[in-house]
């Protein structure tokens, strides 16, 4: 895999997989997305006055020590519901259209996660590994949401408890492991509280998407071109119903679906991960090397799921204090099914750690949580956690309710559904009560909006990309019949011909265009 494509993965990597960890809690102590659209001045009117200096700042560009790039800090109100209260500062990052040709404004772009730096992916990926035709007439440019990486991120846990963390059992099988699990939780919910209190309440998509139009204001855009891949989907069509007469170009890519509930997500983005580990299995069992057996991808998941079950019991050295248990080698597995250039070092992994060294797959899980190798770890789970606990209801609110529930996630997935159950419970013990809700999102008035799907994507089932085009009112679908996790940028000309006349001449593909 070249460098640019590993970066793209690793920044996409949690994509929605968040969900995995993340449900949320009840309640509602902000106001809906329907009530901040009116405060915010939707339909292109005026601003509110109380956020006239927002939209009215002047961003202060200076070097970020990445050549070619430049950086800003953007206030944005703390509380939308407080606009002459606290401010937040967010880290924007511009890379300048390169030309020739007319300059089209800005494009922004989100990775998603949530949780993922959108300023790391513009210097890592985007601003420079975009379609240069696109790169040529955008300034290309991000802003880390509120909480996130640069933009006064939510953190939680030290380094040493997270290792702790991601090594808990994520497959109870006793009262006293289920225990066990529950107080991790609770442990890591006290420590986000404890730790970034004041904010953690202040972090939903649709503050971020309000973020979102005063920096549009500030780059002095009539419109929003945005390119946004897995929960930047989320951000995008947010955007888009708050602020309707404001969409430019916006391209939704590895969509989720607003409409569902986070138990229905959980479940289906298990089915998702099923999916796209049979198509795995399928290619791995015709090479004479791979550890699962050579005979059939069923074959092939039977192995899998005893090989989890024998970790389970007995983990395997790594060749540090930390070994390799079931729950670590899970998301080792898991983080390998985004992109399918990744198969072959999955492949390897798992031979390696059959062998007794789980040091490779080991190493994928930490490029799952971006763990250092200092020990540190950055903020993505911390930040997906607190995003998705303030955007949905919980999947569930107790370990009877999991219970209950394991039967329909093992059949959705015989390898991974019960952990992918359990980690469902997370948002359950959250300290801040959820401020939104599933509910359709039409953003009626909008201009054309192409929302992407992939047929064999894990993180982002193709039907949540249906289920979004379905509901958008000027949505056109893009299918991408493939594996791996978003399409653009992956390597189909058919995907990247289409978006990209979009994005330069407003091209709208066909409706329900297919790309192989």
């Amino acid at each position: 895999m070249d460098t640019r494509r590993l970066f793209r993965t690793s920044a996409l990597a949690l994509a929605t997989a968040g969900l995995l960890i993340s449900g949320c809690t009840e309640g509602s102590s902000s106001p809906s997305v329907s009530a901040t659209a009116s405060a915010a001045g939707d339909a292109g009117s005026t601003p509110d006055a109380a956020l006239k200096p927002y939209y009215a700042q002047q961003l202060k560009w200076r070097s970020c020590g990445v050549p070619g790039f430049d950086c800003a800090t953007m206030k944005a109100p703390l509380d939308y519901a407080k606009p002459d209260g606290e401010s937040i500062k967010l880290a924007v990052a511009r890379k300048k259209a390169t030309g020739p040709g007319k300059r089209l404004g800005s494009l922004l772009v989100n990775p998603g996660g949530p949780g993922g730096s959108a300023v790391g992916y513009l210097q890592g990926y985007a601003g420079v590994g975009y379609p240069a035709p696109v790169r040529a007439r955008y300034d290309m440019v991000a802003v880390d949401p509120r909480g996130v990486a640069r933009s006064e991120p939510v953190e939680c846990l030290s380094g040493k408890e997270m290792d702790a963390y991601t090594q808990v059992d994520l497959t109870p099988d006793s009262a006293a492991e289920t225990t066990r699990l529950t107080k991790s939780l609770k442990d890591f919910a006290a420590g986000c509280k404890r730790r970034s209190g004041e904010v953690l309440p202040h972090v939903s998509t649709v503050e971020a998407a309000r973020d979102m139009d005063i920096l549009r204001a500030a780059l002095g855009d009539e419109k929003l071109n945005y390119v946004g891949a897995s929960y930047g989907t989320f951000l995008g069509a947010t955007y888009a119903e708050l602020f309707p007469a404001r969409v430019g170009r916006l391209v939704l890519d590895g969509a989720m679906d607003p409409s569902l509930s986070s138990r229905r997500m959980n479940r289906d983005q298990t089915a998702g991960f099923e999916t796209a580990f049979q198509s795995f299995a399928a290619e791995c069992v015709k090479h004479k090397d791979c550890p699962l057996g050579t005979t059939s991808a069923a074959d092939a998941s039977k192995r899998l799921k005893a090989f989890f079950s024998a970790l389970d019991a007995r983990p395997v050295p790594t060749g540090e204090s930390r070994k390799l248990g079931e729950s670590l080698a899970t998301t080792g597995v898991i983080v390998a099914m985004y992109d399918e250039a990744a198969w072959p070092q999955l492949r390897q992994a798992l031979a390696s750690a059959m062998a007794g060294d789980g040091a490779p797959l080991l190493s994928l899980a930490d490029s799952y949580y971006e763990r250092g190798g200092d020990g540190s770890y950055a903020n993505l789970m911390y930040a997906n956690a607190a995003v998705n606990c303030l955007d949905l209801p919980p999947a569930f609110t107790a370990p009877s309710a999991v219970q209950s529930a394991l039967p329909e996630f093992e059949k959705a997935s015989p390898v991974f559904g019960r952990g992918f159950a359990w980690a469902s419970l997370n948002c359950g013990y959250w300290p801040t009560p959820a401020t939104g809700a599933p509910h359709r999102i039409e953003a009626k008035g909008a201009a054309p909006i192409v929302v992407v799907g992939t047929t064999r994507d894990p993180a982002t089932p193709y039907k949540w990309a249906q289920g979004l085009a379905e509901q958008l009112s000027s949505a056109t679908l893009l299918t991408y019949e493939g594996d791996g996790h978003t399409a653009y940028g992956r390597g189909s000309d058919c995907i990247d011909t289409a978006i990209n006349a979009y994005l330069l001449e407003g091209t709208v593909p066909p409706d329900n265009k297919v790309c192989r």
